[in-house]
């Protein structure tokens, strides 16, 4: 099917949004992006473009025993590994579109294959849990193992690498201008999303209740997102880790809460809504 994707000098595109982290979703099954790194920087910019945190490629899969894969590209052109809210967008998209018809869906990126649990009421997906893996505190070896001057952060890889944050109040900390600082820390030679966590609920060990973090991020590539869904999941993993919550938390984010569970199985998973915004054509 892919082979009869054309070249059109207007494309057709979805504006999708998660928890308000929003990405212009092409169905590359139908309509190639030849550059979309030149793309992805013009079509997100929000005075001149469509306006988004970047630009996501729906594709046919390698493997026969996967259904879709997706590239992401973030609003300065570079590419991403993942991202939890654009997979969820994913799941919606396949199968209000019509391209799908069960409710799991196994998807191919760049840090592995992810599988998306449709939530499914009458013929509307109400939400999407994504099995986003196991997380990682292995520091990759293109960084060089020191944390950035003045931090205490913990190092958590959910396919792509985070730097999770604990502070006593977050409404006080300077997301853009310290977020950007670490991203570009000569810790991290290959930059670094970054976490900024508040614990505003912590319950006691025989409580069942969730957890919950007040979390804000610096999205490497993107700058402040309203939401991630893997800095979401590398949140909740490092309160878990340190002690600061048990392993299941909502992570309230700017734009909504994620739901996340880290499993005795070692995966974590994230639950979380999925919306269309709108449709168009724009010149690549």
């Amino acid at each position: 099917m892919a082979d009869t994707a054309t070249i059109s000098s207007k494309i057709p595109f979805t504006k999708m949004q998660g928890a308000g982290n929003d990405y212009i979703y092409v169905n590359t099954l139908l309509y190639n992006v030849p550059d979309p790194e030149k793309t992805a920087i013009k079509w997100s910019d929000r005075h001149f473009g469509i306006g988004s945190d970047g630009l996501v490629l729906i594709g046919a899969p390698k493997s026969k025993e996967n259904d879709f894969s997706m590239r992401i590209f973030n609003a300065d052109g570079s590419e991403a590994m993942m991202c939890g809210n654009a997979s969820r967008c994913i799941g919606k998209y396949v199968y209000e579109r019509g391209l799908f018809k069960g409710d799991t869906v196994r998807l191919e990126t760049l840090s592995g294959v992810k599988v998306l649990k449709l939530h499914i009421e009458d013929g509307i997906v109400k939400s999407v849990t994504v099995d986003m893996g196991e997380p990682s505190f292995d520091v990759p070896a293109q960084f060089t193992g020191t944390k950035p001057a003045g931090t205490d952060g913990t190092f958590v890889s959910m396919g792509n690498p985070h730097y999770v944050n604990f502070v006593k109040e977050i409404r006080e900390i300077d997301v853009a201008g310290r977020g950007k600082e670490l991203e570009f820390s000569p810790s991290f030679p290959e930059r670094c999303n970054i976490e900024f966590a508040q614990i505003t609920s912590a319950p006691t060990t025989d409580d069942q209740r969730p957890a919950t973090l007040r979390t804000r991020v610096w999205e490497r590539g993107s700058g402040i997102t309203w939401a991630c869904g893997t800095g979401a999941c590398a949140t909740a993993v490092a309160a878990a880790k340190t002690g600061r919550a048990g392993r299941t938390s909502d992570i309230i984010m700017d734009g909504g809460t994620l739901h996340i569970e880290w499993g005795d199985d070692n995966h974590v998973r994230m639950t979380g809504p999925a919306e269309f915004v709108f449709d168009g054509e724009m010149a690549l």
